[in-house]
């Protein structure tokens, strides 16, 4: 496991981070960077320069814990845990939406914040060259396209979520105002494939991991992983493969051999790992630590193989539509990874019949010795936001501390290579067949002799699922409107998107024209 971008920077340049992102304020149309809060800065100092890009990394990783929540929790393969005191995130999972709950605003507010953020780094960085010699000008180049890639990955997330979004091209929030139309769809994810071309070129040719200057940082192959995907969202799978296929014939890639321990501390940077969001406890019990705030996703009553370590708060639970569909194909490793299972939850399961008898490994107890107890807001828990206890640093007890978060992993690549082929493009690596099989055989799952789409996508459900979503945004891509009607829930078109915040309709009346 290499190091990562926390461990490796963060501490040399904790002053400078914050003194970059402090000129983000909370919201939106607050936003009067165009690096006024720079004028101290002495841009001759060229070494100076990536101060300016790590501000723009620590913006994005700076994710609330309900972004990465609401995201997600759509989806056929996750539930929102018990009311609670967030009911509109509840009712958000059954399609009825509240334009003025706050996850909405809070969502859209923070993203966009942190996409002017990338934009306030993109100057200054731009400040930084005009003062610079030749080699400095191409390691702006560089961080300038590192940047432009950050901000199109939050980009394409907004758009999943609504649809046709704005597209801010500097740091000067005004120029939102004299919008007359609000980009479509299409025209963002059109916007984003044009920027990783623009980026390609000036990006480093290594693996996230092989970075010396920041481990785990951007590289050309994230780039191309955010054109494949927004291609994906457009329909134009012939763009898709080609950049996939460069990704694979690289060589640079492989899936972690583990699949349990991809989603924990040992998979880490691995040679999977596309696009991370990067945390670390620096390997001390207190002080300095970057985290993220997974107790969302944690059970609500657990007894941990480790003393004192917290539980979470019940807010996301795999369905049980998800756990049928796993223990109908057999599944073992990535139902067992996949899910935290409770007695009362297991129960639930066999009482249909037809799962009665269960597999040895579905149990209250997982593999390190973590007992999952009953918890009044749900049946399950996600495994993949699970953090066994007895990883967790010495000192350290918040629910996941020290966790990676994953965006985009290898597997993901492959599979989106083989549904871009069975949707009519042309391959120039690996047939779909193989990129399917070589993810079924890290699963332990038998291998298959002949490939179709509808395979593809159930091997997408079953590898991807309870990860930013992808379930849920496969289906609206490709019109597979039913499947999101279960469990008493009823699915309609005009449920696609999430409607706009009503604060930001206040803020952009254009908003409202939708």
């Amino acid at each position: 496991m290499k190091n990562n971008l926390s461990i490796s920077i963060t501490k040399i340049l904790y002053l400078g981070l914050i003194l970059i992102v402090s000129g983000c304020t909370e919201k939106l149309d607050e936003l009067e960077l165009n690096n006024n809060f720079a004028e101290g800065t002495d841009f001759t100092k060229t070494e100076d320069m990536i101060l300016s890009l790590i501000g723009v990394y620590e913006a994005f990783q700076s994710r609330g814990w309900e972004q990465p929540l609401l995201i997600a929790v759509r989806g056929d393969d996750v539930n929102a845990g018990g009311l609670g005191d967030q009911p509109d995130f509840a009712e958000t999972d059954i399609f009825n939406y509240n334009k003025d709950y706050w996850m909405y605003n809070s969502l859209w507010e923070n993203l966009y914040v942190d996409v002017i953020s990338a934009h306030t780094g993109i100057e200054q960085i731009e400040r930084y060259q005009d003062q610079a010699e030749e080699n400095g000008v191409t390691l702006g180049n560089q961080y300038i396209a590192e940047a432009q890639v950050i901000r199109a990955m939050m980009l394409f997330h907004i758009s999943q979520v609504w649809g046709d979004v704005f597209i801010p091209t500097s740091s000067n929030t005004a120029e939102l105002k004299q919008l007359e139309a609000v980009p479509s769809q299409h025209e963002v994810m059109q916007h984003i494939s044009d920027q990783m071309d623009e980026a390609i070129p000036n990006l480093l040719d290594v693996h996230p991991n092989e970075r010396t200057d920041i481990p785990g940082g951007v590289t050309l192959y994230t780039a191309l992983a955010i054109k494949a995907l927004a291609n994906q969202e457009l329909g134009n799978y012939q763009a898709v493969a080609d950049a996939c296929a460069i990704i694979i014939d690289s060589g640079r890639f492989s899936l972690f051999s583990d699949y349990y321990q991809l989603f924990k501390t040992p998979g880490k940077l691995s040679d999977e790992s596309i696009i991370d969001m990067q945390y670390s406890d620096f390997g001390q019990g207190e002080g300095d630590r970057e985290g993220h705030l997974y107790a969302p996703y944690g059970p609500q009553n657990w007894t941990p193989a480790i003393d004192g370590a917290s539980s979470g708060w019940g807010f996301f639970e795999p369905s049980m539509k998800f756990i049928k569909f796993m223990l109908d194909r057999g599944e073992t490793v990535r139902l067992e990874t996949s899910v935290l299972f409770t007695n009362r939850g297991i129960a639930e399961i066999q009482a249909d019949p037809k799962y009665v008898s269960l597999p040895s490994f579905i149990s209250n107890t997982t593999r390190d010795g973590d007992v999952i107890n009953d918890y009044a807001r749900a049946l399950f828990a996600s495994g993949k936001h699970y953090l066994p206890s007895t990883q967790l640093i010495p000192g350290r007890r918040a629910y996941g501390s020290n966790k990676n978060f994953n965006i985009i992993r290898y597997a993901e690549i492959l599979l989106t290579y083989a549904e871009a082929l069975e949707q009519g493009a042309s391959g120039s690596s690996i047939t779909a067949l193989q990129a399917v099989n070589l993810v079924r055989e890290r699963a332990k799952m038998p291998l298959l002799t002949n490939i179709s789409l509808e395979e593809i996508l159930n091997e997408k459900y079953a590898e991807l699922s309870m990860e930013w979503g992808k379930r849920y945004y496969d289906l609206i891509r490709l019109g597979r409107n039913s499947e999101l009607s279960y469990d008493g829930r009823t699915f309609t078109e005009d449920k696609a998107y999430l409607p706009y915040p009503q604060a930001q309709v206040d803020q952009f009346p254009i908003l409202g024209e939708r």
